[in-house]
């Protein structure tokens, strides 16, 4: 299994950000203690997905952390990125193993006990067990309960973080769960101070993992 580090686990959001680019949000957001950046972009050219993954890449290698393209294996393969992750509604999960290899990275959302173990059983590495609260940055109809994401826990068997509507203030009921970390956007990327909001929601996560 690829190790990688879920304790405070960015994805990137760009209409949060103002002027400001990707590469530089997500520099300021490591600088405060990410441990894990998935880009994602949903509306955009493969030709601008791309330049923002050469860009995150170089930034991402300059400080040793591990960079998770969101679905799309080809622009992963492209800029040689730790590996990918992909939700129900993208590439299965045994197909992206079969294409990425085994040994890049590979992630899947979870959103019920039956997701994590086939996610288990078709090569994933971690999982995004959620929605764990809802959440202004996607469309989910509900939040799981705290004893549906202990069963998704308990059925993948895998590293897991917590994802969805995840900040200061509704991160600390997850504490005791299981979870090996948090994923965040818009607690981080919506906030004028990235590096400080990185801070805190790291600290956030180290409690919650403890």
């Amino acid at each position: 299994m690829n190790h990688c580090d879920l304790t405070l686990y960015l994805c990137t959001d760009r209409h949060w950000l103002g002027d400001m680019s990707i590469a530089e949000s997500v520099e300021r957001a490591i600088e405060g203690g990410v441990t894990l950046v998935q880009l994602r972009e949903k509306d955009v050219s493969t030709a601008q997905f791309l330049q923002a993954a050469q860009e995150v890449q170089e930034v991402c290698r300059r400080h040793g952390i591990p960079l998770i393209i969101n679905d799309r294996i080809d622009i992963a393969l492209a800029v040689d990125a730790d590996g990918v992750h992909v939700g129900q509604t993208d590439m299965p999960c045994a197909i992206a193993r079969r294409l990425i290899g085994p040994d890049k990275i590979l992630g899947v959302s979870a959103s019920t006990p039956e997701h994590a173990r086939r996610a288990r059983e078709d090569g994933a590495d971690y999982i995004g067990i959620g929605a764990a609260f809802l959440t202004d940055t996607k469309a989910v109809g509900r939040a799981l309960t705290r004893d549906a994401i202990v069963e998704g826990l308990k059925a993948g068997g895998l590293p897991a973080c917590a994802i969805g509507g995840i900040n200061e203030g509704t991160g600390p009921p997850l504490e005791g769960l299981g979870v090996d970390g948090i994923s965040v956007i818009s607690s981080i990327l919506s906030r004028p101070d990235i590096t400080a909001a990185a801070r805190t929601m790291r600290d956030v996560a180290e409690k919650i993992k403890g």
